[in-house]
């Protein structure tokens, strides 16, 4: 096209010979034309048009990123709605007053709530609950659903409506401290039997449930469940996606094809403190977003009596008035008089002002205050029934709605409404008159409003459970039917117990070995699920690829460039091992899809996540947590670990402290073993305790967090005995040599590759210094002190309780010098239960960049430091003289 001065702008097409020119000019003539003779909007229109056409042909045409402000499916085109509206009306609304009832009543005690949310989402809900959420009665999974956090009042009055929670429920709702008491969000950890997934850490659940999505057709093609019948459907507000977990994984949904997943975003134009995009479009900038990665996208943005004015728009300024219209605006629209609409909406030009004319005052409230798409069932099951109709990619519907709808003129569309936690005696009463509830007055005359139910066989009920039963029983709700895995024989871990002889190996390598056996076993090898973040090269696991696979969809479509290496590159549609490129966001997503199959389809898996240095949980805590949440089992593998095991990666890549952070999570049990044989020892009983069968007083709902080193080390054969002390997380590993009765003592406590240089120490100790010191391995500093916390809080009961690691150390003579690759605080959780003097060495602030013992010098955790740290230790108590340390520290070049 002619640019600004006549000179035509290169084009991308300039590329493609043009068989007829003459024909290309007479196109743009004919759109030229149009434009001039009709005005642009026209001319756009016919270009949409043709390419909607050209599309239905099966031309590879460019989807336009945007489209209109007006919904995707006419009405006219709507399927005719299959249930009894005016029944599902009532039922909503009792909905809708109890959610509002218990948020209410629950704030006179300072509890708060969340009321806004819901009040917008009724219908996406209550649509969804008659007519698509299937739930797990039967031989299937049921559809997985996402609640967005904020409106689960609404989900707890229904669950009060069908019978599963009653009015005393109800008023525990964020009082849980007693045992039986509602968790004010999605926590399935609190409320094991109706939620499944945790959603409430705004951009978790978009980010899980595209990963739940992908878990389930894994599960399809692998074999081990048919899934086809499950849908997952993630309800998410609009204000949320501006995480960047929200949409993180979108083009990965779209690559693998997902259509078993539907996006169903609240757009309400509001977030916590005012509007999502105040001087810009949020559904717009979604649909291009989405769109723009490879979903179906549906806007629901206008209920019926939008039909009528739309249909006046003979020159396209109404549909270029609510493109243009910023989103604050319509948030004022929503809350104002009929005159400020006519001038400030209508008045922009002729064209408005002829439309809005014909307009009466009450047409103009419906149309701004009440006449959204997300308001009318019809229009919310059109759009449901697209989504699941649509195939070959995911599906995200943009459903406007009011926040606080319903709610009364002093909740709709406000900014403040989301911390706004209760509705006033009037409020009540203009909500029943509204909702047309049967309430009398004096049922609202107390100062608590009361909760309300239609009765058990009134025609409400009835048609519930009726449309409940038609689609599998109650939703949302969480089903626990596997049944425990057998356990691998010991054979599986003999050759890490034995010792790798004079071969040096890391720990690294030691577990996927293990988990090289384990996955050949006949019983459940195919259950383990590999998650890995394109890392698998740098663990060793490249042995995997040919034997496993890598999942694909697609399977393999290419020759791989390495296909006539042994280990080869080998992606195929059953493959086992889910390779999931540089995203630690989303391989625990995959991880923890999982790592909770158990529950969510009835099939255990064994998934083991294994990262990078700190790449896991410092970047990904929150999700650790919400997978804690979710109940999810597996084992989680720091890979190359340690502040100083890393020579060249420095400071944003060394980890010190990754097994602190895992200590807050009360899920976590955290190890750091020192040799193989503890990587065995660990890792059967994890599947002991998470697969087999359940023992009383053991929380099986748990994951094991395991760090491993890239160093290569003899590992040495497993002594007797030293099983219980492993899973404990402390033994005595080896004793000093025989030395003179009156030679000083000292105990050395060491984790991971720590026990090497605490080895070492215990010789020089010997013999530089005469010392006698015992080596001790503690696998887990963490496991320590919770079991020592557990016997400090039964003491108060009166119980008489000693803990662990003091029983361990009891008699132990000399100081007590603690050793990890990790920061002080790690090994300093049990210092308060060690009777003897104290002392721990770590990696303490920022890594860097050097040579392994550099980079252990400059820590103070090498050899010789720790030998000096224990003269210390024993110069404090008088055991050598003072000058020893000093002359150490000058032999050893400290």
């Amino acid at each position: 096209m002619p640019d600004a001065v006549g000179r035509t702008r290169p084009s991308q097409l300039d590329q493609i010979p043009d068989v007829d020119p003459e024909e290309t000019a007479e196109w743009r003539a004919s759109l030229d034309a149009v434009a001039k003779a009709a005005g642009p909007h026209r001319a756009a229109y016919l270009m949409r048009r043709t390419l909607e056409s050209g599309s239905e042909s099966g031309l590879a045409l460019p989807t336009p990123l945007e489209t209109e402000y007006i919904n995707t499916i006419p009405t006219a085109a709507e399927p005719a709605y299959p249930g009894d509206e005016a029944l599902e009306a009532r039922i909503t609304a009792w909905n809708r007053w109890n959610a509002a009832a218990m948020v209410t009543r629950g704030s006179k005690l300072g509890l708060g709530g969340h009321i806004a949310t819901f009040a917008s989402a009724a219908w996406l809900y209550e649509t969804g609950f008659q007519h698509f959420f299937h739930g797990k009665e039967g031989a299937g999974s049921g559809d997985q659903l996402y609640i967005q956090g904020h409106a689960s009042p609404g989900i707890y009055a229904r669950a009060f409506l069908d019978g599963r929670l009653t009015e005393a429920h109800l008023d525990r709702f964020r009082q849980e401290a007693g045992g039986d008491g509602l968790p004010s969000y999605p926590h399935p950890r609190r409320l094991p039997w109706l939620w499944e997934f945790p959603t409430v850490s705004m951009g978790l659940g978009p980010l899980s449930a595209i990963y739940q999505a992908r878990f389930n057709r894994y599960l399809e093609h692998r074999g081990i469940k048919d899934t086809s019948a499950s849908h997952v459907w993630a309800f998410l507000g609009d204000g949320e996606m501006d995480e960047p977990e929200s949409t993180a994984a979108l083009a990965l949904a779209a690559r693998e094809g997902l259509d078993n997943l539907t996006y169903v975003i609240n757009c309400n134009l509001q977030r916590l403190d005012g509007p999502v995009r105040p001087n810009f479009k949020i559904v717009q900038e979604l649909e291009a977003q989405f769109r723009a990665a490879g979903w179906h996208v549906v806007k629901a943005l206008w209920g019926a009596a939008w039909d009528e004015v739309l249909a006046q728009d003979t020159d396209g300024a109404l549909i270029r008035r609510l493109r243009d219209t910023p989103d604050a605006q319509f948030q004022t629209y929503a809350t104002s008089d009929a005159a400020y609409l006519r001038e400030h909406f209508f008045g922009a030009d002729a064209s408005l002002r002829a439309i809005g004319g014909r307009l009466t005052d009450a047409k103009l409230l419906e149309l701004f205050q009440t006449s959204r798409a997300g308001h009318e069932p019809r229009k919310v099951y059109a759009a449901y029934r697209a989504a699941l109709e649509h195939k070959g990619a995911p599906t995200v519907i943009l459903a406007q709605t009011v926040k606080g709808y319903t709610l009364g003129a002093g909740f709709e569309s406000r900014n403040a409404n989301h911390q706004m936690k209760k509705l006033t005696g009037a409020q009540f009463r203009t909500m029943r008159d509204l909702l047309e509830l049967p309430i009398p007055d004096s049922a609202l005359d107390a100062d608590v409003v009361p909760y309300w139910h239609p009765g058990e066989d009134s025609p409400e009920m009835r048609y519930l459970r009726e449309r409940r039963a038609a689609l599998g029983g109650p939703a949302p709700a969480r089903k626990v039917v596997a049944a425990p895995l057998p356990l691998p024989p010991e054979k599986a871990y003999k050759s890490l117990e034995k010792g790798s002889g004079t071969q040096e190996i890391a720990t690294t390598m030691a577990f996927v070995r293990l988990v090289k056996d384990l996955m050949r076993e006949k019983e459940t090898g195919r259950r383990w699920v590999p998650v890995v973040p394109d890392e698998a090269r740098t663990f060793g696991m490249e042995s995997l690829f040919p034997s496993a696979g890598l999942y694909s969809p697609k399977g393999q479509t290419y020759d791989p460039v390495d296909r006539d290496q042994l280990l080869y590159y080998k992606e195929a549609k059953d493959g086992q091992i889910l390779n999931e490129g540089i995203t630690e966001a989303g391989s625990l997503a995959d991880f923890t899809a999982a790592a909770t199959s158990y529950a969510t389809h009835g099939e255990p898996m064994i998934p083991f996540y294994i990262f990078y240095s700190m790449f896991g949980f410092q970047r990904t805590a929150d999700q650790f947590w919400a997978l804690a949440d979710q109940l999810g089992r597996g084992f989680v593998i720091g890979a190359t670990a340690g502040r100083t095991t890393m020579t060249g990666e420095g400071l944003q890549h060394a980890d010190g402290h990754s097994h602190l952070l895992a200590s807050t999570n009360p899920a976590a049990l955290s190890y750091d073993p020192a040799f193989a044989y503890e990587v065995a020892v660990i890792v059967r009983e994890g599947l002991r305790r998470m697969y087999g069968p359940a023992v009383e007083g053991e929380d099986q709902d748990v994951f094991y967090y395991l760090t491993v080193y890239n160093e290569p080390k003899v590992q040495p054969a497993m002594p007797e005995g030293v099983e219980e002390g492993i899973v404990k997380g402390l033994y005595r590993y080896q004793q000093a040599a025989p030395a003179a009765a009156d030679a000083p003592r000292a105990q050395l406590l060491a984790s991971g590759t720590a026990i090497h240089w605490a080895l070492e120490a215990q010789r020089l100790l010997a013999e530089d210094w005469g010392v006698a010191a015992d080596v001790w391995s503690a696998p887990s500093w963490t496991q320590l002190r919770r079991e020592a916390l557990e016997c400090d809080a039964a003491r108060l009961r009166g119980e008489d309780r000693v803990p662990y690691v003091t029983r361990a150390l009891a008699g132990a003579p000399g100081p007590v010098v603690a050793v990890s690759d990790w920061m002080r605080a790690v090994p300093d959780q049990i210092a308060q239960w060690v009777e003897q003097d104290w002392t721990s060495v770590g990696t303490d602030g920022f890594g860097l960049s050097d040579t392994r013992d550099a980079a252990r010098r400059h820590f103070g955790v090498d050899p010789q430091s720790l030998t000096v740290q224990a003269l210390a230790a024993l110069a404090r108590r008088g055991e050598v003289k003072p000058e020893t340390v000093k002359e150490a520290a000058e032999r050893y070049g400290l």
